[in-house]
């Protein structure tokens, strides 16, 4: 390597490092938060989203409105940048479980899916066979919890319209094979629930046909703000079900007449959202796209690996994937049934959050889980392996 090459790349990753760090700076939560699989403390440029347009709506000086009216087409064009759909293939929703009920009930024969998955894609799916009987759940069976194209495979026939999955598996922690699914399935549609994953995992969301997430969690902006995101092929196949009055291809309000939907993703809505938490969710990504959501992922995964050696350490076993391609942001400990309440304890009494259902334990970092945080876990950790077994 010439001198010159390696001093390009010695800046590259120095400029690298302090844009990371300048992300980080932008957070605040207090050390021992290991809980973002459940929420995502947020971060300064939504609340700064927030508080500008709190002081506008305040106030309503002539033509102030127009900053919130813009805010939906602004949250379309954050989503598209960072998931690889369109903007015009983005509609707002208020969180993901609507998101998801919207495309579950547009679409017409059986929907493949884990009965695991979080309640959100199962009660969509079942709702809709029970009320609109144009198809039916089936219920997968999972290799451990986890949705594979090899279990794939042989489960599917031609009565199954759709598959539908977690990039991330809330309880075990899988990142689940896109690439690997798509081949498998065909040309059927591919249903996912982004949640655990979007804004935390470089995944390639593309390659799905509906995308829902929302922003409460690894994106930190808050409650209230979510998306749908449909191909071109989605959109020719799903039937607007639930569809309001702004989701029409009329430029104006509708008046005096019920207009048939819109063509394209904007059906998918029932009336207008919430600008302020558009402006939220918008912000989050743009800050998230500027950055690049693989240098959050690679933080990250660093902080995960540095939680399984301490887990490793103190003979705690992991019954989350450990390979960092099978993984995100989750690090699952099973203490096993005696030992749950010990480690329960041991992480409450030196401040640590975290996810405690079906007898285990839910850690999850984020690229701002700071060094005081590990240190208090490993204390923690400490305490949980010197007592008695009952």
């Amino acid at each position: 390597m010439s001198p010159l090459l390696g001093r390009r790349r010695d800046a590259d990753a120095e400029a690298t490092r302090a844009a990371v760090a300048a992300y980080i700076d932008t957070f605040g939560e207090e050390p021992g938060w290991l809980d973002f699989g459940r929420f995502g403390p947020m971060g300064r440029a939504a609340l700064d989203e927030e508080a500008g347009l709190r002081h506008v709506l305040e106030h309503v000086r002539f033509g102030a409105l127009a900053v919130t009216d813009g805010q939906h087409e602004r949250v379309k064009r954050a989503v598209a940048a960072v998931t690889g759909f369109r903007p015009d293939q983005v509609v707002f929703q208020p969180n993901t479980t609507q998101a998801l009920t919207h495309a579950t009930y547009g679409v017409t024969g059986d929907i493949a899916l884990s009965l695991g998955e979080f309640p959100a894609l199962p009660f969509a799916v079942q709702r809709a066979s029970e009320v609109l009987k144009v198809g039916a759940p089936r219920w997968l069976s999972t290799d451990h919890g986890r949705v594979t194209p090899g279990n794939l495979r042989d489960q599917l026939d031609s009565r199954v319209a759709a598959v539908a999955v977690s990039l991330v598996d809330y309880r075990t922690g899988y990142l689940a094979d896109l690439d690997g699914i798509r081949q498998v399935i065909g040309d059927r549609l591919l249903i996912v629930d982004a949640m655990q994953g979007f804004g935390v995992v470089d995944a390639p969301l593309h390659l799905a046909d509906v995308v829902a997430a929302g922003g409460q969690k690894w994106v930190r902006a808050g409650w209230g703000t979510g998306f749908l995101a449909l191909s071109d092929r989605a959109l020719e196949r799903l039937t607007p079900v639930w569809s309001g009055w702004t989701g029409t291809d009329s430029p104006t309000q509708p008046m005096d007449e019920v207009l048939p939907p819109a063509r394209g993703a904007a059906a998918f809505q029932l009336t207008n959202g919430d600008p302020v938490a558009q402006a939220r969710l918008a912000a989050a990504l743009e800050q998230l796209a500027d950055l690049g959501v693989d240098l959050v992922q690679e933080k990250v995964a660093s902080t995960v690996s540095r939680i399984i050696d301490l887990a490793d350490e103190h003979g705690i076993p992991i019954a989350s994937p450990r390979a960092e391609d099978e993984r995100a942001g989750i690090v699952v400990l099973d203490p096993g049934a005696d030992r749950l309440t010990a480690l329960t304890a041991a992480l409450h009494n030196h401040g640590i959050s975290a996810t405690t259902r079906d007898g285990r334990v839910r850690l999850s970092p984020h690229a701002s889980t700071s060094e005081e945080t590990l240190e208090m876990l490993a204390s923690a950790l400490v305490s949980f392996a010197t007592t008695s077994p009952l």
